[in-house]
């Protein structure tokens, strides 16, 4: 079976125990296949732990949870080293971080410090305890989740962090057939515990290689640097979108051609992951907020002000 075609059934397991939910799997793989992380905000039991398991499940990986609290400290993450009485060393005892795919739970539930944990290991893919750095295992992934109706209790995740995220994304509610469904299958016992593993580990990182291979043109790249430049013009917004957004947006598209068995970019790609990538990297004015203006919206005036390549 081609490697193509694995990320299909890829998509198809976890369709099939997330249901009516293809765009969001989809975005979540593609994110995958990029080497990126994934930020899910949307109101709780709509799916999104689900979702994480089943990606894990899906695709061969370690999985970790971290329930972010108040009380959660950066070397809950990270790790740290433990004194050891009988020989007289400290031993460094991992962290959650310390695995393929990481879940992290309500990440706005905790302090801004335990959240810049999570900085190094996002970006460098590493992480470094008292002085001593540790490399992360690859494939390696964070999907982290927070509600956007509760205020209580939250810390608001600042521009440098949200950056690291390669796109976010909403599940929401499904449709009447969609629930009905789910609340059928759920009646005749069948888990998303069950779903096994489409593609290993190994498999994951030579795929993500071909992603990177993945042709870009000169026309392709030049719209993509022309979309995000036009952010950082906009009079609705104090914070446009940074180079890292650029090359966030290629590496979304090749892995969103990939998906779609092609070995080349076009428009369609771009403007498919556009808003997932851009929307939670720009910063509305003041204006802007008090005029209820929304960053989709403003995401999508500039799509039809930018000439479409051919």
């Amino acid at each position: 079976m081609s490697n193509h075609l694995k990320v299909k059934e890829l998509v198809s397991n976890i369709t099939k125990y997330l249901i009516g939910k293809k765009d969001a799997a989809e975005l979540s793989i593609i994110t995958l296949l990029a080497g990126g992380h994934l930020l899910i905000e949307d109101v709780p039991g709509v799916g999104k732990t689900t979702l994480a398991n089943l990606l894990a499940r899906s695709s061969g990986c370690g999985f970790t949870r971290i329930q972010f609290t108040p009380d959660t400290l950066p070397g809950d993450i990270t790790g740290a080293s433990v004194f050891n009485m009988k020989t007289g060393d400290f031993k460094f005892v991992p962290g959650a971080i310390m695995n393929n795919i990481v879940l992290v739970d309500e990440v706005n539930r905790t302090s801004p410090k335990t959240q810049a944990a999570l900085l190094e290991a996002m970006q460098e893919r590493q992480v470094t305890v008292d002085g001593v750095t540790y490399k992360l295992e690859e494939p390696f992934m964070v999907i982290a989740t927070q509600n956007p109706i509760e205020f209580i209790g939250t810390y608001n995740l600042p521009e440098a962090q949200l950056d690291r995220f390669l796109m976010k994304i909403k599940i929401g509610y499904p449709d009447l057939d969609e629930e009905q469904t789910m609340s059928r299958r759920f009646i005749d016992g069948v888990r998303s515990e069950e779903a096994q593993a489409v593609v290993t580990s190994g498999e994951l990182i030579e795929i993500r290689n071909e992603v990177k291979k993945v042709s870009v043109s000169e026309s392709a790249a030049g719209y993509i640097i022309s979309l995000t430049a036009s952010t950082r013009e906009n009079k609705s917004l104090s914070l446009g979108a940074s180079p890292r957004a650029t090359l966030a947006l290629i590496s979304a598209s090749q892995a969103c051609a990939y998906l779609n068995g092609r070995d080349y970019v076009i428009p369609d790609d771009i403007q498919r992951v556009l808003t997932h990538v851009l929307c939670h990297r720009i910063v509305l004015t003041l204006e802007a907020r008090m005029n209820n203006i929304l960053p989709e919206k403003i995401i999508e005036s500039i799509v039809n002000r930018i000439r479409v390549p051919v």
